[in-house]
Protein backbone atom coordinates (compact mmCIF):
# COMPACT_ATOMS: atom_id res chain seq x y z
CA UNK A 1 0.00 0.00 0.00
CA UNK A 2 1.38 3.45 -0.78
CA UNK A 3 1.57 5.64 1.80
CA UNK A 4 1.63 9.77 1.68
CA UNK A 5 1.81 12.55 4.47
CA UNK A 6 -1.12 14.52 4.60
CA UNK A 7 0.29 17.56 3.36
CA UNK A 8 1.09 15.76 0.04
CA UNK A 9 -2.01 14.35 -0.46
CA UNK A 10 -3.85 17.51 0.02
CA UNK A 11 -1.71 19.19 -2.70
CA UNK A 12 -2.23 16.09 -5.24
CA UNK A 13 -5.76 15.41 -3.94
CA UNK A 14 -7.68 14.79 -7.54
CA UNK A 15 -4.56 12.61 -8.84
CA UNK A 16 -4.38 10.56 -5.97
CA UNK A 17 -8.37 9.98 -6.24
CA UNK A 18 -7.58 8.87 -9.99
CA UNK A 19 -4.75 6.89 -8.81
CA UNK A 20 -7.03 4.70 -6.74
CA UNK A 21 -9.93 4.62 -8.71
CA UNK A 22 -7.98 3.59 -11.69
CA UNK A 23 -5.39 0.92 -10.25
CA UNK A 24 -7.99 -0.29 -6.95
CA UNK A 25 -5.45 0.09 -4.40
CA UNK A 26 -6.05 1.87 -1.33
CA UNK A 27 -3.31 5.17 -0.09
CA UNK A 28 -2.44 5.62 3.32
CA UNK A 29 -2.69 8.75 4.04
CA UNK A 30 -0.70 9.37 7.16
CA UNK A 31 -0.94 13.00 9.75
CA UNK A 32 0.66 13.88 12.53
CA UNK A 33 -2.37 12.24 14.97
CA UNK A 34 -3.73 9.68 12.97
CA UNK A 35 -4.12 8.37 9.85
CA UNK A 36 -6.45 7.00 6.97
CA UNK A 37 -6.53 5.19 3.99
CA UNK A 38 -7.96 6.55 0.48
CA UNK A 39 -10.14 3.99 -1.13
CA UNK A 40 -12.07 4.15 -4.58
CA UNK A 41 -16.00 4.18 -4.34
CA UNK A 42 -16.20 0.85 -5.83
CA UNK A 43 -13.93 -0.77 -3.51
CA UNK A 44 -15.85 0.88 -0.59
CA UNK A 45 -18.68 -0.83 -1.55
CA UNK A 46 -17.51 -4.43 -2.24
CA UNK A 47 -15.97 -4.35 0.85
CA UNK A 48 -19.19 -3.37 2.26
CA UNK A 49 -20.99 -6.15 0.21
CA UNK A 50 -18.58 -8.86 2.03
CA UNK A 51 -19.22 -7.80 5.11
CA UNK A 52 -22.99 -7.92 4.65
CA UNK A 53 -23.10 -11.02 3.23
CA UNK A 54 -20.56 -12.57 5.62
CA UNK A 55 -22.87 -11.41 8.37
CA UNK A 56 -25.71 -13.61 7.35
CA UNK A 57 -25.56 -16.79 9.76
CA UNK A 58 -24.19 -19.83 7.30
CA UNK A 59 -23.31 -17.48 4.28
CA UNK A 60 -19.63 -17.71 4.26
CA UNK A 61 -20.37 -21.73 5.06
CA UNK A 62 -22.17 -21.85 2.04
CA UNK A 63 -19.88 -19.43 0.20
CA UNK A 64 -16.66 -22.06 1.16
CA UNK A 65 -19.26 -25.14 -0.15
CA UNK A 66 -19.87 -23.11 -3.37
CA UNK A 67 -16.01 -22.92 -3.88
CA UNK A 68 -15.03 -26.78 -3.11
CA UNK A 69 -17.54 -27.55 -5.29
CA UNK A 70 -16.75 -28.98 -9.03
CA UNK A 71 -18.71 -26.76 -11.89
CA UNK A 72 -19.81 -30.36 -13.33
CA UNK A 73 -20.93 -31.28 -10.14
CA UNK A 74 -23.21 -28.09 -9.88
CA UNK A 75 -24.43 -28.73 -13.12
CA UNK A 76 -26.16 -32.23 -11.99
CA UNK A 77 -28.00 -30.79 -8.49
CA UNK A 78 -31.62 -30.03 -9.49
CA UNK A 79 -32.19 -26.46 -9.01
Amino acid sequence: MKTINVTKARADLYNLLLETSESHEPIQITGKKTNAVLLAEDDWRAVQETLYLISIPGMRESIIDGLNTDVKESEELDW
